[in-house]
């Protein structure tokens, strides 16, 4: 059994299917003025985008942010590796949530059926 039934929730972008994420990151963004950096946690999917002009047409990774944070998200990407590992293990379905509380990620899975107990 995959993930085709877990989906990740995104900051700003809705829902993605799990089993299209490629890879786990996180970065930061640069400070600009008047606003400070941030560091996000993103996920890249298995899918490319494109974007230009019709003399230049460049195509990239496809990223999906799904938390931002003050503070350096010290083992995110690797929190969220192994739940996604277990939920494909167990064969779960449902939807995974990345909220930030006291500056730090946690992970909340919500299941399809109501009647199974959440994470």
């Amino acid at each position: 059994m995959g993930l085709e039934n877990v989906w990740v929730a995104t900051l700003t972008d809705g829902l993605i299917r799990a089993d299209y994420i490629a890879g786990i990151e996180t970065h930061q963004t640069p400070a600009l003025t008047g606003k400070p950096s941030r560091w996000l946690l993103d996920v890249t999917l298995t899918v490319s985008a494109g974007s230009g002009t019709k003399d230049s047409w460049e195509v990239s990774h496809l990223h999906r942010t799904l938390a931002q944070t003050d503070v350096y998200p010290a083992q995110a990407a690797e929190e969220l590796a192994r739940r996604l590992h277990r939920l494909r293990r167990d064969g779960a379905a449902g939807v995974l949530r990345t909220y930030v509380r006291y500056e730090e990620l946690s992970f909340e899975f919500s299941y399809f059926d109501a009647d199974e107990t959440a994470e």
